[in-house]
């Protein structure tokens, strides 16, 4: 289960601070986190993450500047079991025009949701194993506050240049979704408890990690391949 994978022995109080006081303090900590440099160009494709409350996010973030399109993709992985969430939110002009949510588990359906330029609904479903149903207002509206929250959280995380990074680990060092052989900076902490799970495995290791100026952080370590939840070509 993805709760083993969790860092509980090497996160810092950095982290524990971000997991609990993340919806009101997030710019400001992003800030410190980084010292505020923020001057180079920002990647085609942003990528971050955090840990909540009872699970990992991961965030990637892209934007369309011809067509003022802001596309993002939250995977939330919980903390219990294997429920993998993914939410998908486009933005025009900083208008939240589409939400589309999966998860892994059947019984939490498949949602659906479009907007007008006037932020009006223009079409919602939710799809369950067994009917369709729609959404209730205070449905839409939650939809409609966490798509807002997670695009302010994005502009903050990428201003910090917070960045996500996965992979897997083997002997020291991490071959990186996109192919690249690294040995991130941990701090010893991180290194043992990578070592224990390691030694607990029967597969492969699945490694998350954020890196930012002012240094490494290790987020997941697990018996999953985390580069299947980044978003592919056709998700854009």
């Amino acid at each position: 289960m993805l709760i083993q994978g969790l860092s509980r022995g090497a996160i810092s109080p950095l982290l524990l601070f971000f997991r609990r006081y993340i919806r009101v303090v997030v710019p400001v900590l992003v800030c410190w986190l980084t010292a505020c440099s923020s001057h180079s160009p920002t990647p085609a494709v942003f990528a971050s993450g955090y840990l909540a409350d009872r699970g990992v996010v991961r965030l990637w973030r892209k934007d369309d500047t011809q067509q003022h399109l802001t596309t993002l993709v939250m995977v939330f992985s919980s903390l219990q079991g294997n429920d993998v969430k993914t939410t998908l939110y486009r933005f025009q002009q900083g208008v939240l025009r589409e939400v589309q949510q999966t998860a892994t588990l059947p019984s939490q359906g498949e949602v659906r949701l479009r907007f007008d330029q006037s932020g009006n609904v223009s079409f919602m479903q939710r799809q369950l194993p067994d009917r369709r149903e729609s959404l209730s207002e205070d449905d839409i509206a939650l939809y409609q506050f966490d798509a807002r929250r997670l695009l302010a959280l994005s502009d903050s995380l990428r201003t910090g240049k917070v960045s996500l990074i996965q992979g897997h680990w083997k002997a020291g060092q991490v071959t990186t979704c996109d192919g690249k052989t690294v040995r991130p900076d941990f701090d010893r902490a991180s290194l043992a408890w990578i070592a224990q799970q390691n030694e607990h495995a029967g597969g492969p290791l699945g490694i998350a990690w954020l890196e930012s100026p002012e240094g490494t952080q290790l987020l997941q370590v697990a018996e999953a391949d985390f580069c299947r939840w980044e978003p592919t070509a056709e998700t854009w």
